[in-house]
């Protein structure tokens, strides 16, 4: 199957192998936002059924190819750049309340393909909001070793919650990973495994006026630009 660009939207540079398909644990009805990238349009639709379309923004170029995973196709991010200026782009929901937990129990996660050379000092695979002027929710994959990490802010203590993996994720090799708050304990779990675990306040709450984020934190220059391949990205609340 030959790969296939989607249609972008451009933005001024000042704005800030496993079988593909949900977890085991996750039925689909649950799902408040879920994204299995089989379209083939600038509109990316939100298959949980609750309308958080997906658009394609981009900063110098940057795009997304459609690609071959399993029975359906992922979406290829930008490789790796060391220019001045690269390449960037993400994909963006609007602003939606039923995106943000509060204090609810959470679980976000997506399929993954990292290769070894492709690894950074921060690559965003899932985020809603900004650790530093809001709350936020986020699966990151970070540093040479590409270890993927979970992480919670609360909307009034700045304090950072991460929840590492103890494995890498960046072998050039899909893996499946989801990240989980369940009362004071915040977890990450790759191929189905818990890999990491650090606790948190029970009343630490993410609630936020901020897109829904993939692939970067946004199109501008300093992003945190995912280099590899993403599918069945899903958040879950509740």
């Amino acid at each position: 199957m030959s790969a296939a660009l989607l249609a972008i939207v451009t933005v001024a540079a000042s704005a800030p192998a496993r079988a593909s398909g949900p977890a085991p644990d996750q039925p689909a009805a649950s799902f408040i936002a879920r994204y299995g990238f089989n379209g083939r349009s600038s509109a990316i639709i939100d298959e949980s059924g609750n309308g958080h379309t997906l658009r394609v923004l981009s900063f110098h170029g940057g795009q997304v190819r459609q690609v071959a995973h399993g029975p359906g196709t992922a979406l290829a991010f930008p490789g790796k750049c060391t220019a001045r200026v690269c390449p960037h782009v993400v994909l963006q929901s609007q602003d939606s309340a039923d995106l943000n937990p509060g204090t609810r129990n959470i679980a976000f996660g997506a399929d993954v393909m990292l290769a070894p050379g492709q690894t950074s000092q921060g690559q965003n695979v899932l985020q809603k909001g900004y650790s530093r002027t809001s709350s936020q929710y986020k699966l990151q994959i970070d540093g040479v070793a590409g270890r993927p990490s979970c992480v919670l802010v609360d909307e009034r203590r700045p304090t950072i919650r991460i929840a590492r993996s103890s494995v890498t994720t960046a072998d050039g090799q899909w893996h499946r990973v989801r990240c989980q708050r369940t009362g004071t304990a915040l977890e990450i779990y790759v191929d189905d495994v818990m890999r990491g675990r650090t606790a948190v306040p029970a009343g630490l709450s993410v609630s936020n006026n901020q897109p829904l984020s993939i692939g970067a934190k946004g199109a501008y220059r300093d992003n945190d630009q995912f280099n590899g391949t993403l599918d069945n990205v899903w958040v879950r609340i509740g």
